[in-house]
């Protein structure tokens, strides 16, 4: 098994990497694919279909857009939001884009863009159908793609056809599938997760991969800092205003000043984690951790190891980035990190897993204590529901990434005061997740047809 630091952590736009970035990438890939088919010239018309949750919380997610933009070219890393909204202008009044090796073909935005609130596609809850067709309306290609969390995608034929997760590379020395393996290998070599985890990536990808870590933390770090300097009511109609500028404002008056109680600690990893999120949710650029409706996590706990935490240093943020990508990627291969599959203990239960052991890692763990850290707060969202209001990555999406960056705080510390030996191994949380997801109404799985996205307040 083998999912690279750089896989769970992609640098991206909000406000969900499996409704926002997976749908856009798609349908990039799909004119990729397009353009290889031998009679690609004779598309006259696109089409695309949302299904399950895409067509449920897809409006609120900006699914619509997503796939438009990713249609005329865009990607999510690389995309420029400016040139973007010229782009959607431009192919409403022109109902039609240009693809480079295919030629005009049309695409009206109105008539060509559905959502299917009918049953999901049978592969996953965010499916999408996205057709080229002939002059005839027969298809010149035809593909059903699926966003299955944390901006990843595959085709219908990649899903059935065999393992989603790249194979290692031949000199990839730690190929740990589980928890258990993981803390066996170390074990045997007397090495730190941190340092296997790293022996993988650069097998993979060279000595570079200490800039690319400082890169991930630097966007990550710009993310909060843009959050905390915005005001103003988020888009989407629920009216939510921005308060990590407010709150970061308190918190800095109150420095010095003897005036605070002592758990002050926990409004600041809170504070970081709202700044994120609502630039989330404003579409800002975004780094998915492990998705991007709980990407406020690892950025916060990690800004608290850095401000906040004594002895913090540059190898310890990135032993911490390491260290939280591993147990991100045995949840990804061994569970799921998607809302649609598994309810938001996959997204922010993950996240928060990962952040309690890259900080119980940084601080100084062993392999056993960071393993603890992870369960502890993984253990303690099972069963978390995924019931955003509105399909927005709002309500209750904001806070509750606060809540999950302290819970992680919360477990790498009481990891660190113990020495490892715990009763409910890592890997047997995650089945629990797995099964638990299984068993939960599709209701609360970021449908919006359920839980607080249906309780709300009587106006």
């Amino acid at each position: 098994m083998f999912l690279s630091v750089f896989d769970i952590f992609k640098i991206g736009i909000g406000p969900s990497s499996s409704h926002t970035m997976g749908p856009m990438l798609a349908a990039a890939r799909f004119i990729e694919a397009l353009r290889e088919v031998p009679d690609c010239g004779q598309t006259r018309r696109l089409t695309a279909s949302l299904h399950g949750s895409l067509a449920f919380t897809g409006r609120g997610h900006g699914t619509d857009r997503a796939v438009m933009l990713g249609l005329l070219g865009f990607r999510p890393d690389t995309l420029d939001p400016d040139l973007a909204e010229i782009a959607l202008v431009g192919l409403g009044d022109r109902c039609g884009i240009d693809v480079a090796g295919v030629g005009r073909v049309g695409f009206d935005p109105a008539a060509d863009l559905v959502f299917d609130y009918g049953p999901p596609l049978p592969g996953h809850a965010n499916g999408l159908i996205l057709s080229a067709l002939c002059a005839e309306e027969t298809p010149v290609l035809r593909q059903a793609w699926y966003s299955i969390g944390g901006g990843f995608v595959v085709t219908e034929a990649e899903l059935t056809g065999g393992p989603l997760i790249a194979e290692p590379p031949a000199d990839y020395p730690w190929p740990f599938a589980t928890a258990s393996q993981m803390l066996a290998m170390g074990r045997a070599a007397g090495l730190s997760i941190a340092a296997m985890k790293r022996a993988n990536e650069t097998a993979l990808h060279g000595p570079d991969l200490d800039q690319r870590l400082d890169q991930l933390h630097g966007v990550m770090d710009a993310c909060i800092d843009r959050g905390l300097g915005q005001t103003g009511v988020l888009p989407g109609g629920l009216n939510v205003r921005r308060r990590a500028r407010l709150i970061h404002q308190q918190l800095l008056a109150e420095q010095g000043r003897n005036l605070s109680q002592p758990h002050i600690v926990n409004d600041w990893l809170s504070v970081y984690a709202m700044a994120v999120n609502e630039e989330n949710a404003a579409g800002g650029r975004i780094v998915t951790a492990p998705t991007n409706g709980a990407a406020g996590v690892v950025p916060a706990v990690l800004r608290y190891y850095r401000d906040h935490c004594l002895g913090a240093t540059l190898a310890g943020q990135r032993d911490f980035l390491l260290v939280a990508a591993a147990i991100g990627g045995l949840i990804k291969h061994n569970a799921s990190i998607s809302g649609a599959e598994v309810g938001c203990q996959g997204e922010v239960g993950s996240a928060s897993a990962m952040a309690a052991a890259g900080l119980c890692a940084a601080l100084g763990g062993s392999n056993e204590q960071v393993e603890n850290a992870a369960e502890i707060a993984l253990e303690h969202h099972l069963g978390m529901t995924c019931d955003p209001v509105g399909g927005l990555v709002q309500v209750p999406c904001i806070e509750r990434n606060g809540m999950g960056a302290i819970k992680a705080v919360s477990a790498a510390s009481l990891a660190l005061r113990g020495d490892g030996s715990h009763f409910m191994p890592l890997d047997n949380c995650i089945e629990t997740m797995r099964q638990t997801g299984l068993d939960m109404s599709t209701n609360y799985k970021e449908t919006s047809i359920g839980g607080l996205a249906v309780n709300l307040p009587e106006c």
